[in-house]
């Protein structure tokens, strides 16, 4: 791995972007005449940012909804995302979706991945709905990494009003995360949208946040070909294919209409 790489992701100013961010969701709020903000809380480290981020300008006007499925989410995830309300001091909803997921699976034929996929887009449906009733904008939890490979389910978690973390690696996530004060274990855990059982981020991508967030900044920022990221990273050439061509076919799920030509 190329450390000089990881050195230009990871120094930033992290107080600046974190200045940056509220500015924009107070304006976002201002301007949009909203009451306040609402997350969906995972126990992970994308929504803990947002959470930590909302609660230094709108504790009072924030409400975050922990979602679990009971079926597959840890135990652990739950509870780490009820200490985090504890800390930030923000409004909490908290309900099993287990039961919504059955309740569909009545009428649906079975799939496993369309099922993972299901509970991401029921969470988005509540966060909308609670959106509606306090008038509330939806925060959206992905990160630039995230967005770049498609990592995220169309009209599930990748469906928001504002997208505050968006033009943020994960490993720039996990040093504001830092910054803004998030337990450790909740920054070294394995990033999971656990959508189903042993659900995790690197092993479904095929490489760990290091190496796929170099990848991408070579590609993205530095505008080098493949075969240059590859060779300036010492990374098999495979690998970053592998990373572009997620890029590349997820593009549908960052356009959300795809339209025919004009004649």
């Amino acid at each position: 791995m190329n450390q000089e790489i990881l050195d230009e992701i990871i120094k930033q100013n992290y107080a600046k972007i974190t200045q940056s961010i509220e500015k924009f969701l107070l304006e976002q709020v201002e301007k949009n005449k909203s009451g306040g903000l609402i997350l969906g809380l995972s126990g992970g480290i994308d929504s803990a940012v947002l959470a930590y981020l909302s609660k230094r300008i709108l504790r009072e006007q924030t409400v975050a909804i922990i979602m679990p499925d009971t079926e597959i989410t840890p135990r652990s995830e739950t509870e780490d995302a009820l200490k985090m309300i504890e800390l930030t001091g923000i409004e909490c909803k908290l309900m099993d979706i287990k039961p919504i997921v059955n309740e569909y699976l009545q009428y649906l034929e079975p799939n496993e991945r369309a099922k993972g996929n299901l509970r991401a887009r029921i969470r988005t449906n509540i966060l909308y709905y609670y959106a509606n009733v306090k008038n509330y904008l939806v925060l959206g939890s992905s990160d630039k990494s995230e967005y770049l490979l498609g990592y995220f389910t169309k009209y599930g978690d990748g469906a928001a009003d504002l997208t505050p973390i968006i033009s943020l690696y994960k490993l720039q996530v996990r040093e504001i995360a830092k910054f803004l004060g998030v337990p450790k274990n909740v920054i070294a855990k394995k990033s999971s949208p656990h959508l189903w059982k042993d659900h995790e981020a690197e092993k479904e991508l095929g490489g760990s946040y290091e190496d796929i967030d170099s990848i991408l900044y070579c590609i993205f920022e530095k505008k080098l070909s493949v075969k240059e990221t590859a060779n300036k990273l010492q990374i098999e050439k495979s690998i970053v294919e592998k990373i572009h061509h997620l890029h590349l076919n997820s593009e549908h799920k960052r356009s959300s209409q795809q339209k025919p030509p004009r004649d």
